[in-house]
């Protein structure tokens, strides 16, 4: 097969297309026929060689997202038989022709998508379901604060939130970036680089905060929140440590949560799976859910996709075609 590998830490140049051998599944596991892979921030962190691959997994080739056609299945797998076109997510390996994947963690491409629409889902969708949903407890008629709103993540953020009825505002660096969280669902989208995003908010607050900024945005968002609101960290992107009062905490009931989904258990990846298929894929087959793809490159082009994520241009996602 065809892999792009990380043979030391550096810049995009690093990333090289080689060949390896076929990989074979384990018994719970199926073998994927790629025929496009997304690209996520933790594979930039991954390559300067801050992020290693968890236990098990090949560690040299990044990638935690894929989708095409099931070629190859484990003796125990039960769902899944080759052919089926499937979309899923990974400990890493998705920057090739060919993937291993968990059967718990593959789902249906939905009806309708391309296999690059449909790479674009497994982590940012597991990620937004797990942090906004089940950890940051959004329910409906609340107000979402989404930085870095339109990222991957963010238009994703956005328009899931807006299909379970709340209220969603976003940072973001441009007006071209606001313009699109706006169309997407955004009801304020604030240039944090013209506007003090803490300011335009302040009067109305907020219930939940989404946040991969980290530290420059901590006391905005601890006053933004409303009682018994939720702070999520998704990365720490702006500072890793951050001061705070803990009578602020005391006094408005706050919760302060975050996670990373590559270092969790296959188990616990199996049951979000689960929950996402019934809970999202309604909303994405109903077309309130619409992907955005910047970028299509080919899988040789990887240095090309990270210098464009790492550039912070992009609005959606940037995906590789094998």
């Amino acid at each position: 097969m065809k892999a792009i590998v990380i043979p030391q830490p550096g810049d995009p140049s690093v990333l090289t297309l080689t060949e390896r051998p076929d990989p074979v599944p384990a018994a719970h596991e199926v073998l994927i026929a790629v025929k496009a892979a997304g690209v996520n921030r933790p594979d930039i962190i991954q390559r300067k060689g801050h992020y290693a691959a968890p236990p098990g997994i090949v560690a040299d080739i990044p990638g935690l997202e894929v989708a095409g056609e099931i070629i190859a299945c484990g003796s125990e797998v039960s769902r899944w038989k080759p052919g089926d076109r499937v979309c899923a997510l990974l400990g890493g390996g998705g920057y090739a022709s060919k993937a291993i994947a968990q059967e718990g963690q593959c789902l249906p491409i939905p009806a309708g998508w391309t296999e690059a629409e449909a790479a674009s889902l497994p982590e940012t969708v597991l990620t937004v379901w797990h942090n906004v949903f089940q950890r940051g407890q959004l329910q409906a008629g609340e107000h979402l604060l989404v930085h870095g709103g339109s990222s991957g993540i963010g238009i994703t953020a956005i328009q899931l939130a807006k299909a379970f009825g709340a209220k969603v505002s976003v940072t973001a660096g441009s007006e071209e970036k606001c313009e699109a969280c706006r169309r997407l669902g955004a009801g304020k989208a604030i240039n944090y680089k013209e506007q003090d995003f803490a300011q335009i908010l302040e009067q109305e607050g907020v219930n939940v905060i989404l946040d991969m900024i980290g530290a420059k945005y901590f006391p905005q968002n601890i006053n933004l929140l409303q009682p018994d609101g939720r702070l999520v960290f998704i990365n720490a992107m702006k500072g890793n440590e951050a001061n705070f009062a803990i009578t602020d905490l005391m006094r408005k009931r706050l919760t302060i949560t975050g996670s990373t989904l590559r270092s969790r258990d296959n188990a616990f990846k199996a049951s979000l799976t689960r929950e996402v298929e019934e809970k999202v894929w309604p909303v994405l087959e109903s077309g309130q859910f619409k992907p955005v793809i910047y970028r299509s490159l080919p899988l040789s082009d990887a240095a090309e996709a990270h210098s464009l994520m790492e550039a912070s241009v992009h609005i959606g996602k940037i995906v590789l075609l094998t």
